[in-house]
């Protein structure tokens, strides 16, 4: 079957700039909101809110909503793994900068692509892709690990980090999840309605953790809530998906570096974050690694001028 998808057009990169931008800018607002809500309680209310607007979306579209197409024991196991990835971005959040958990999240890219390697032989990597996991996980030990050694990250930052890392982690098994099952056949809008109901539960989780006693819905926890319900869980989610439609994943994948670095600028400026030395150079090593496993065509192309050739992405 021949691919119909084509190449990155000027309004697809003016696109995934908006798209980087807004998911860059999620746990910042998060992190902002947090003293008058919890991480958790966000997420999972912001998750109930976004699942609603899901449905009203597949009943405007047609799409079925019922559960005997084979996709309902993988999509409760990718729910469960986005709901494990959030779960550990709230916890992480109340430890550790944003700036650091945007990093962090945004490894999930490697651990999608060591557990493609191992169950799909369309998925192997590359020696490229191997140096990039290599540089991204060299990336996190010079980051982390060089400022704990001369005592700069207290220990409570330290297992905001390793929670952040955590999140990626559960984010590519959820990529392996959809692409190794029925759900890589689905309808985009209803592998992300599994993973948002199975979000919710992190209401009562964070009821159980005893989150909700302090609870303050002022502006900005409203404008939080609006911002990840409608923007993120929604509005930019199912605009991914249309451009993976219709646009070559691989080359969609060279933006990837550019949400951590939102993410980051994000934090300095309106949570005045501080970032160390030792944060910037393993950071940038990260970003590299994490682009040249997403985009390894691009990047062999560009190192050995090699001629375009569309591939499956």
């Amino acid at each position: 079957m021949t691919d119909t998808r084509q190449g990155v057009d000027g309004f697809a990169v003016q696109l995934m700039v908006v798209l980087c931008v807004i998911w860059g800018l999620q746990q910042v607002v998060i992190k902002l909101a947090a003293p008058d809500m919890a991480p958790m309680l966000q997420i999972g209310l912001r998750s109930m809110v976004a699942a609603v607007l899901v449905v009203v979306f597949m009943l405007w579209q047609r799409q079925p909503l019922a559960l005997g197409d084979g996709t309902l024991r993988p999509g409760l196991l990718a729910g469960l793994l986005f709901a494990l990835e959030f779960l550990f971005v709230a916890e992480g959040l109340r430890y550790t900068s944003a700036a650091h958990v945007v990093v962090l999240l945004y490894t999930a890219p490697i651990f999608a692509a060591l557990g493609l390697h191992l169950l799909l032989p369309s998925e192997r990597l590359r020696r490229l892709q191997w140096l990039g996991i290599g540089l991204a996980f060299g990336g996190i030990v010079i980051a982390f690990g060089a400022g704990a050694l001369q005592q700069r990250i207290s220990s409570e930052v330290l297992l905001g980090d390793a929670l952040a890392l955590l999140a990626g982690l559960f984010w590519g098994m959820t990529t392996v999840a959809v692409r190794c099952s029925s759900l890589s056949r689905a309808a985009p809008a209803k592998t992300l309605l599994y993973q948002l109901l199975c979000a919710c539960l992190l209401v009562p989780l964070a009821w159980l953790g005893g989150q909700v006693e302090t609870v303050r819905l002022t502006p900005v926890v409203w404008g939080s809530l609006l911002y990840q319900s409608v923007l993120v869980s929604f509005v930019a989610f199912l605009t991914w998906f249309w451009l993976l439609r219709r646009y070559l994943a691989s080359r969609l994948g060279v933006f990837s570096f550019m949400t951590p670095l939102f993410g980051v600028v994000f934090g300095v400026w309106l949570l005045d974050e501080r970032i160390d030395v030792f944060f910037v150079v393993g950071g940038v090593l990260v970003l590299l690694g994490i682009t040249m496993v997403s985009a390894d065509g691009w990047w062999r192309r560009v190192l050995r001028r090699e001629p375009s050739r569309q591939s499956l992405g």
